[in-house]
């Protein structure tokens, strides 16, 4: 009943009032009942105003990833709709990836693991990824879609669109993409996104497409400290005071990449999405060093093509690059 009562409240807004009639009819309730839901709430850290033949107002909300706060801003048509959310975990797309292995068919498809601390976050090529408690956004999407594997990778590109789109709405920064899987504000990374698949030949078993997000950290370990930024030091920067909420951004995020993943599995490419996704990447146009374990080379990145392969044309011609175990840096640093 809370989570019913804080979407309802959610929806409402800051400025408008749900009245204790109303919630008592849609959630089939006594006053008695809301009331001490209410209690609860501001209990937990929500102050919620209450004012006589008006109802209840919702002013602020903690920022805190409970599966009901969760709940409260989905607006997904499917995805999402089944949240398991952790205080602390290895690993997001670890345990995504046990569900996945616990379930039948296409049971969990669209399942979100979620937590506030991961223990062994992992980060692209084996790298580990920093997941300390309340400072960001650590988060899997369990998919069991029916595709070739080999147009997997791509979905690593829908999720970094899908999460751009989702900061700007929620936060009007301008983030763009650091092709193939980070986020960048400001010449400095936010996001970092990891794609996971288990797939026999010409079947898919389930992917897995974990994402991690730097909102309230003020600090990194030194290894990152030159490369790494938050969303809330990057707000700060521009004098702006907004206290984000996870969970929000979650929603956000979630509603976005629903939209888009739907429109990639018409074709299993990425060419209704290429001009978006290529107005959004930070590389296009600017001269980038690859770093392949085949031998490195520079040239001119012009963007995707719809197979997500960066186009980079050097001396000796246009070459495709597939992500794998390539990088792509900026001349003079990282991006």
């Amino acid at each position: 009943m809370k989570r019913k009562i804080l979407q309802m409240l959610h929806q409402a807004g800051t400025e408008e009032y749900v009245s204790g009639q109303e919630l008592c009819e849609k959630l089939g309730v006594s006053r008695t009942a809301v009331w001490k839901s209410i209690q609860q709430l501001k209990e937990a850290g929500y102050v919620i105003e209450a004012v006589q033949n008006r109802g209840y107002r919702l002013m602020s909300a903690p920022d805190i990833l409970s599966e009901g706060e969760m709940a409260s801003w989905i607006r997904t048509k499917w995805l999402g709709h089944d949240v398991r959310y952790f205080t602390e975990i290895d690993s997001t797309n670890t345990e995504a990836k046990r569900i996945a292995e616990e379930t039948q068919g296409r049971e969990g498809n669209g399942l979100i693991v979620v937590a506030d601390m991961q223990t062994s976050g992992k980060g692209r090529r084996g790298r580990s990824w920093s997941s300390p408690h309340g400072t960001g956004l650590f988060f899997t999407i369990l998919l069991k879609p029916d595709i070739d594997p080999a147009n997997a990778p791509m979905l690593t590109l829908v999720k970094a669109l899908s999460v751009v789109k989702g900061i700007m709405e929620v936060t009007n920064l301008e983030p763009r993409i650091k092709w193939p899987n980070d986020v960048v504000l400001n010449g400095k990374k936010i996001v970092g996104i990891l794609t996971e698949m288990s797939a026999q030949v010409d079947y898919v078993n389930h992917i897995v497409v974990g994402t991690g997000i730097n909102v309230h950290q003020t600090e990194f370990p030194e290894e990152i400290a030159k490369t790494a930024t938050s969303l809330d030091i990057e707000l700060k920067k521009q004098g702006k005071e907004l206290q984000i909420s996870r969970a929000q951004l979650l929603a956000a995020i979630l509603k976005k990449f629903e939209h888009y993943y739907e429109i990639y599995l018409q074709t299993q490419d990425l060419s209704v999405l290429t001009e978006e996704y290529n107005r959004l990447l930070v590389n296009c146009g600017q001269k980038v060093r690859v770093l392949d374990p085949l031998g490195e080379f520079e040239g001119q990145a012009l963007g995707i093509d719809t197979r997500g392969e960066l186009v980079v044309e050097t001396e000796k011609g246009a070459v495709k690059v597939s992500s794998g175990e390539v990088s792509v840096r900026g001349i003079y640093g990282y991006v």
